[in-house]
């Protein structure tokens, strides 16, 4: 199931996205800019409330529905914070010239750097020459949680959408520490909406600057797994819904500029796209 945060002019809801037929399908979503054509044949059909919570397996629907070209698709959710991990991927840690973690090595990402499909990613270039994209897999948790063994660790998620880990590079390296390089406005975009059946253990994710592929990878090569990712990050705090966990990215990573339209695609899920504007 395929459930999607969107607006209807002023009105936001939740939907399970699906075919004409009314079937969930593997089509992905493109929309490279905000005036870029939608794939046809795809409609939402709003959810009563949110779908967080008891009875998200089979969400209440209002009977409300709309052809995906009319409504305007966004972030799937508006997590209370980002945890994303660092590293987890040998040849990403390798071209960096870092050296493999022994540990997952976590850092936050703020709530207010979340954007959704199609929504510019804004270069400060006031303050940074280099902005690099970086296609990851993100978790969506679907209940609190704590001290989650990585046999449960299935229980708390609610399931999974494509995430691109902006970074300002220059003040990564500057800093010391990440949290200005990664944490400016607009430096998470996430969609095109939460894949609820997803297997992630061995997935292609695919991520293209102006269509040019840049980073191509499968899951199978998280050096930590979901089930040691998540267990690991709710030993240390305790994850609520709508919670957003960033699964590291591949080698490949690399530079924007303004103009760029930068999308990551992962299997089963769909694609994020999003154009790139420098800020004033």
């Amino acid at each position: 199931m395929r459930i999607a945060r969107f607006a209807v002019g002023d009105e936001v809801a939740y939907g399970v996205v699906d075919d004409a037929a009314g079937e969930a399908n593997g089509t992905s979503f493109v929309q490279p800019s905000e005036d870029a054509g939608r794939t046809a044949g795809l409609s939402v059909t709003e959810i009563s409330g949110h779908p967080f919570g008891p009875g998200a397996e089979t969400p209440k629907l209002t009977g409300a529905r709309y052809p995906i070209e009319d409504v305007r698709l966004l972030a799937p959710v508006l997590p209370s914070k980002i945890v994303a991990i660092g590293r987890n991927y040998a040849e990403h840690a390798r071209e960096l010239g870092n050296e493999v973690p022994a540990e997952p090595l976590i850092f936050l990402k703020p709530s207010t750097s979340v954007i959704g499909p199609g929504d510019a990613i804004i270069r400060p270039v006031q303050l940074s020459e280099r902005v690099d994209f970086e296609g990851e897999l993100a978790i969506v948790f679907g209940r609190l949680c704590r001290e989650v063994p990585p046999a449960r660790v299935p229980e708390v998620i609610f399931g999974y959408t494509c995430a691109n880990d902006v970074t300002a590079r220059d003040l990564q390296s500057k800093d010391g520490q990440w949290t200005r390089a990664k944490g400016f406005d607009t430096f998470c975009p996430l969609g095109p909406w939460i894949e609820t059946g997803l297997d992630p253990a061995d997935v292609q994710l695919t991520t293209t600057v102006n269509g040019e592929v840049k980073q191509d990878s499968r899951t199978s090569l998280l050096i930590h797994g979901i089930a040691t990712l998540v267990s690991y990050v709710t030993a240390v705090m305790t994850m609520l819904p709508g919670d957003v966990l960033l699964t590291g990215t591949p080698a490949g990573v690399g530079p924007l500029v303004a103009g760029d339209s930068v999308s990551v695609e992962i299997e089963g899920i769909g694609q994020l796209a999003n154009r790139v504007v420098d800020g004033t």
